[in-house]
């Protein structure tokens, strides 16, 4: 195997903001397919927790989301994480709008 003879030098470095902004993205994600999954097996019969684990991936969606814009500006850091961020935390604010928007239509 032949030996790469360049190297690329730089002082960037991944953003713990944007790696939180990751984290929170995925944890709403997963959050909000178990409340699915777990009311589809039930019979769309769920209790108030549900609701507010909603809430409460919808907030964490949003503070993942800021963290991601805030960090995908600066230009000392690496674009993976915040891209990341972003994308999952809007995948699961537009999933939490499905969500509340079937609910409404079916009442």
């Amino acid at each position: 195997m032949k030996k790469r003879k360049g190297f690329i030098f730089t002082d960037k470095k991944h953003s713990n903001r944007a790696v939180m902004a990751a984290v929170l993205g995925a944890i709403s994600l997963a959050s909000l397919g178990i409340m699915v999954f777990l009311s589809y097996r039930n019979g769309g019969k769920v209790g108030a927790g549900f609701g507010v684990g909603a809430l409460l991936a919808a907030l964490y969606s949003t503070v993942g989301l800021i963290l991601g814009l805030v960090t995908l500006q600066e230009k000392e850091y690496f674009r993976l994480f915040p891209v990341l961020g972003i994308v999952l935390n809007l995948l699961a604010l537009v999933s939490v709008g499905l969500i509340i928007y079937a609910g409404g239509s079916l009442a």
